[in-house]
């Protein structure tokens, strides 16, 4: 068994880094198997900063005193903001992967499910393609499409919502 240098996996997580930033991504996770115990499972991240956007449209014809209401009024609508995220959904299906989704098998195909579609636990639901590999997307569970939060030929992330399921 030979060990793999030091310099390789630099190069591969440079490779990884440029990857990321090409693509516009902000998370990518790799694992790459050298040999039976050897291995190397790489995570690159890249940090956003997120800023909140006021809960209310300022008015300036308010009175100084009504400038504290409006800032007590934000976190009171922050809870209502978290309940409706689609990721935190019960039927929610998630993006196993980085890649690209499409609706159909094929450019002018119909697609695989619609809104308000039966579907059942492991039909298929849509397919990611990444790396030029076409991965079906199976349904988790049976139920009935509720919401379709991707379009045809959209860029995905891995763990984001593709779709909720009731």
């Amino acid at each position: 068994m030979t060990k793999h240098t030091h310099e390789n996996d630099v190069a591969f997580i440079q490779a990884l880094a440029e990857l990321l930033n090409k693509n516009d991504l902000t998370e990518l996770s790799v694992m790459r198997e050298y040999g039976e115990d050897d291995s190397l499972e790489v995570r690159v991240v890249k940090q956003s900063t997120v800023v909140a956007a006021p809960a209310a449209p300022v008015t300036y014809a308010a009175a100084p005193a009504a400038a504290p209401a409006a800032a007590a009024a934000a976190p009171a609508a922050a809870p209502a903001a978290a309940h409706d995220d689609p990721a935190s959904h019960p039927g929610v299906v998630p993006s196993p992967m980085v890649g690209t989704a499409y609706m159909a098998a094929e450019p002018g195909a119909t697609p695989f499910v619609t809104l308000g579609a039966v579907v059942k636990e492991g039909q298929t639901l849509m397919i990611i393609e990444a790396m030029k590999t076409m991965n079906h997307i199976p349904a988790p569970k049976s139920g009935t499409v509720k919401r379709i939060m991707v379009d045809d030929g959209t860029p995905v992330e891995y763990g984001s919502p593709l779709m909720i399921i009731e």
